[in-house]
């Protein structure tokens, strides 16, 4: 796992939270890891990943689809995340650089390139949807004010760069990571040069049907 995919550490919780906490946290590190190489993999192989018992990861999430959920919720909110600290850069240009490299480096795009389709997602992703829309929003306006974009980029081209740099991965993390900056260095020139894009950008919704569950294990 490369130093960006870790759970996050939550400070400052008393006794048997923080150990709940640090549980949890583990768990859906070895979830990311099994379902990233496997999303047919069976819960099981979590438990066994996270080196817990099978009852005590049942406790914790009733279902495969519902440690599905909680992965790819967790991966949204990192998104968010990562998102407004971007915005924190004062210069605008270097905003949405910022928040590209960010991105790619959190990884949280190899969930939705493996895991779309393999669970409903449930009403606590709503607001945290909403709020990528407005980062997302954000980020291109100021990309857009400093001149420096092309002409005709949308929200959901940066999706798609987004994805592509998802695609390379390789057994070795620290090679991945470098040559996914290698990809996100040659977008980037691209995204600041000029000529007309081919065809129209992705459509609002377009690619929303991979979000419907189809059958799961």
């Amino acid at each position: 796992m490369s130093e960006t995919a870790k759970p996050p550490v939550r400070k400052g919780l008393p006794g048997r939270r923080a150990e709940a906490a640090r549980n949890d946290g583990i768990i859906l590190a070895a979830a990311r890891e099994v379902f990233l190489a496997d999303p047919g993999a069976p819960i099981a192989a979590v438990a066994e990943r996270a080196g817990v018992g099978i009852g005590a990861l049942y406790r914790r999430y009733a279902s495969k689809e519902v440690l599905l959920r909680t992965l790819c919720l967790d991966g949204l909110r990192r998104y968010n995340t990562e998102a407004e600290a971007a915005l924190n850069n004062p210069d605008d240009w270097q905003a949405l650089v910022e928040f590209l490299y960010r991105v790619v480096d959190a990884d949280v795009h190899s969930l939705t390139v493996r895991l779309a389709g393999t669970f409903t997602p449930s009403d606590e992703f709503a607001p945290e949807v909403r709020r990528s829309g407005e980062l997302n929003e954000r980020i291109l306006s100021r990309a857009k004010q400093s001149g420096r974009l092309r002409e005709g980029v949308t929200i959901a081209d940066l999706g798609l760069i987004l994805e592509s740099c998802a695609a390379v991965n390789l057994p070795d993390a620290e090679r991945t990571s470098v040559l996914r900056h290698r990809v996100l260095a040659l977008v980037i020139d691209g995204l600041a040069t000029t000529g007309e894009l081919p065809g129209p950008p992705p459509q609002p919704g377009e690619f929303a049907h991979r979000w419907r569950a189809a059958s799961r294990t």
